[in-house]
């Protein structure tokens, strides 16, 4: 072989050499690049539900017998499977137990499987930067706190303490009403400045999980709290409204849109000692997320279906709280109302509070022990439901 072709030969293979090297380089380049997207969309609520709904559907449909467990084990593991199966279907209908019991799984399966840690969780809710928090966040993060001392008193405690239950003026309003805002959350959560654990951050991105996949969206923690009730959809624009107007008249839209008018979906209202107050800064975000918590929030021992022609539903709920649902056309939009009856701690002392209550008191005692017919008036959630009190 002569010079020539050897130097050819030589060229070709150096040429081959350089082109693998660089594909290689290349490769290498875009696998990281695919990592770091792959890595910034993990640690996200979406992308974490899809992963607990696909594990929990799994977890519950294996089959047990395909895998070749003893006995004992067998036994062990159709057991705790039939316990996660009733778990789910049972926080739908307002169990707490059911409720803890879903929620620590989700916890195992973040911290264990999902490799959710300290460097990390941040970029799910953004904990360590509070400029980025939302109200909602800042919310739950309130309730998580107050849950540590006072239980399910978290909510009242939280109104009393900072004198929210009060009349007050909102901008484009021209009379006062009860409502809670964003700025009085954010207030709030300066003035306690919360130092979180991370057992204690996961707890929460585990309860924003949980109220996304089973729960009542961002009522969840809400309807669980010793208050009066809780209402969704009942105030505010339909989507049905705001289609027909964007069609019409789409400067009207547009004025709408700018000043803020709140939509069903943003509709929040809870009944807390005779007062509606609506709480501004929470929402359900879209119609389809209302509907979805209308669609479940009724289910307690099978009512039946809501449908367009049986447009309403009442119900109760597992922990004896009366569920009234209803959808259109019926309605405007769909909407819920819950109401919670504490017959234990329902005092007349704690009821009626105007000046000369003992009189009044007196007065009703011999009324009701003389057999007497009473007639109770008044406007909604001002406590004239004598009967949910055990006064027949």
């Amino acid at each position: 072989m002569n010079i020539p072709n050897l130097m050819l030969m030589f060229v070709v293979l150096v040429s081959v050499i350089v082109i693998i090297v660089h594909f290689i380089k290349k490769n290498k380049e875009e696998v990281v690049e695919q990592q770091v997207d792959v890595d910034d969309k993990t640690y996200t609520l979406d992308k974490i539900i899809k992963f607990v709904k696909k594990r929990l559907d799994e977890i519950t449909k294996v089959n047990l017998y395909d895998i070749g467990l003893s006995e004992e084990e067998l036994k062990r593991r159709k057991s705790k499977k039939y316990e996660l199966k009733k778990a789910l279907k049972g926080c739908t209908y307002g169990d707490v137990n059911d409720k803890k019991y879903v929620k620590e799984l989700i916890y195992d399966l973040l911290s264990k499987e999902y490799g959710v840690d300290e460097t990390n969780i941040s970029r799910i809710i953004s904990f360590d930067t509070p400029s980025l928090l939302t109200a909602q966040d800042k919310f739950e993060i309130l309730i998580h706190e107050y849950k540590k001392t006072f239980a399910y008193e978290a909510l009242t405690e939280i109104i009393k303490k900072y004198n929210l239950a009060v009349l007050k003026y909102i901008s484009g309003e021209s009379k006062p009403c009860y409502v809670i805002t964003n700025e009085e959350i954010d207030n709030i959560y300066e003035q306690e400045n919360f130092e979180l654990s991370f057992a204690d951050k996961l707890e929460i991105v585990v309860q924003r999980i949980y109220q996304q996949y089973k729960g009542f969206s961002s009522i969840d923690e809400v309807r669980d709290m010793n208050i009066d009730g809780v209402s969704g959809g009942v105030s505010g624009l339909p989507e049905s409204f705001l289609s027909q107007v964007a069609q019409t008249d789409g400067d009207y839209l547009k004025q709408a849109m700018e000043a803020k008018i709140p939509r069903a979906c943003d509709s929040i209202w809870i009944f807390f000692q005779g007062k509606s107050i609506r709480l501004a800064f929470l929402s359900f975000g879209t119609e389809a997320e209302l509907k979805r918590v209308c669609q479940n929030i009724y289910k307690y021992n099978n009512p039946g279906q809501l449908s367009d022609t049986n447009g309403y539903k009442i119900n109760e709920m597992k922990d004896g709280s009366r569920v009234v649902v209803v959808r259109p056309s019926m309605s405007e939009t769909w909407a819920f109302f819950v109401r919670k009856f504490d017959v234990k701690r329902a005092t007349l002392e704690q009821i009626v509070k105007f000046e000369g209550k003992e009189e009044t008191i007196e007065l009703l005692k011999f009324l009701v022990k003389g057999a007497r017919i009473i007639a109770l008036t008044g406007e909604q959630g001002c406590r004239k439901n004598n009967n949910a009190y055990g006064y027949d």
